[in-house]
């Protein structure tokens, strides 16, 4: 039994919900505690990770600096290609609209409150007077752009900062551990999750379910056609030697779920594929905190497919203000087992959505799971030979690369 993956658990309890909730209506409905409780348990994550983790990787990437045009040219191309992720996420999940069907219902089912902001208070709304409060009220934003100015002014004064920059390396570190212990609760969440709104509504409501994977993973096959292949081409990175180079890392990130477990390969393979060892050992690893494309798009789909479950409409204002403060929320937390759930979770309480949702959404979370990551290390991989390309590298000589390197 040990031997059964988090992942299968998970489906074993989402089918085991429907099964529940299909014939147990009345005794399902009551499950709801459980998978609220779960939910709970996410949101504690929240505060403590975001701000120990980007100040962390902020003050570490202080090696930008040293590493100069490298870090700045990677930081430039993680920037633009998790934008137009977002963007695509944003634009699949408006023509698709998988919520649509779907009944939501809680104490967050109000309209998101920055709808009715103008642009000066939602950009004022954006700074926090307290980052106590903040972290109290569960304002990602706030939390994210405080620890961001508190991270590069650790990195300014240097080894002063030491001591804290070790302590939210620690604290980092036990939200890791933390969150492990709280994804083992992840099967009866779902399970619980599932019962409900079958118990609720019906076997009907698994329809706008599988509408949101089948979006997602239209969604991930268009950006990697649209965005990730013509930046390929214009970069001059061997299309053929890219895709035999990256296919059996790509295989293992989507078997396991985990880009964690691709990642030796992936800095192997990429140095032979001839990016120089000084640039693949700096990008690819930055990129798992700052170039995360297939969980950007995932979580820009699903934060509106939240919406729509709720029959809340989204002005595109509001949903551009979702669009940056995802772009911010999803750096840093890569490592956390299952962190595209921990970042919606934020992003869902932030903008005043029903956390039902979230919940619901972690029955179909482990088929997500596996195509956002694979694209993730996907896009890390063609990072690292687009700013090799950048620095002039020739990638159809990667003997004499490798050499010098």
């Amino acid at each position: 039994m040990k031997k059964i993956s988090l992942t299968t658990w998970i489906i074993l309890a989402t089918l085991t919900g429907i099964a529940i909730g299909a014939l147990a209506p009345a005794f399902a409905v009551q499950l709801a505690p459980i998978s609220n409780i779960f939910i709970r348990l996410i949101k504690s994550i929240v505060a403590p990770l975001v701000f120990a983790s980007l100040v962390y990787g902020i003050a570490k990437s202080g090696s930008v600096g040293t590493m100069g045009r490298i870090g700045a040219k990677a930081m430039s191309y993680f920037i633009f290609a998790t934008s137009l992720a977002l963007v695509v996420g944003l634009v699949m999940v408006n023509v698709f609209r998988p919520g649509d069907g779907l009944t939501v219902q809680g104490s967050g089912a109000v309209a998101a409150p920055t709808a009715k902001l103008s642009f000066g208070e939602t950009l004022e709304k954006m700074f926090s007077k307290s980052i106590i409060e903040s972290m109290a009220n569960g304002d990602v934003l706030q939390i994210v752009i405080f620890s961001v100015l508190f991270g590069i002014a650790c990195t300014a004064i240097g080894s002063k900062a030491s001591p804290v920059v070790h302590w939210c390396e620690s604290v980092m570190e036990i939200m890791f551990k933390y969150t492990e212990y709280v994804v083992y609760l992840a099967p009866a969440g779902a399970l619980a999750a599932i019962a409900v709104t079958v118990g609720k509504n019906g076997l009907g409501s698994l329809v706008p379910l599988a509408k949101l994977v089948g979006t997602l993973y239209l969604a991930l096959i268009v950006f990697v056609l649209a965005v990730l292949l013509p930046v390929a081409i214009f970069a001059r990175v061997p299309l053929k030697r890219f895709a035999e180079t990256v296919w059996k890392p790509w295989l293992l990130a989507f078997s396991t779920a985990s880009s964690e477990a691709a990642l030796p390969d992936a800095l192997e393979r990429m140095e032979k594929f001839g990016v120089p060892k000084h640039i693949v050992t700096f990008v690819l690893p930055l990129g798992y905190s700052f170039n995360l494309d297939g969980s950007t798009l995932y979580l820009a789909l699903a934060s509106v497919f939240v919406a729509q479950a709720a029959g809340i409409e989204l002005p595109l204002s509001t949903q551009i203000v979702m669009m940056l403060t995802l772009m911010l929320t999803s750096k840093g937390v890569a490592a956390v087992p299952r962190a595209s759930l921990v970042i919606l979770t934020a992003t869902v309480s932030s903008f005043g959505l029903p956390m039902e949702g979230v919940s619901l959404i972690l029955g179909v979370d482990a088929f997500m799971d596996m195509a956002r990551t694979s694209v993730n290390l996907l896009g890390n991989c063609l990072a690292s030979a687009v700013v090799a390309r950048w620095e002039g590298v020739d990638l159809n000589a990667p003997v004499a690369v490798e050499r010098g390197a």
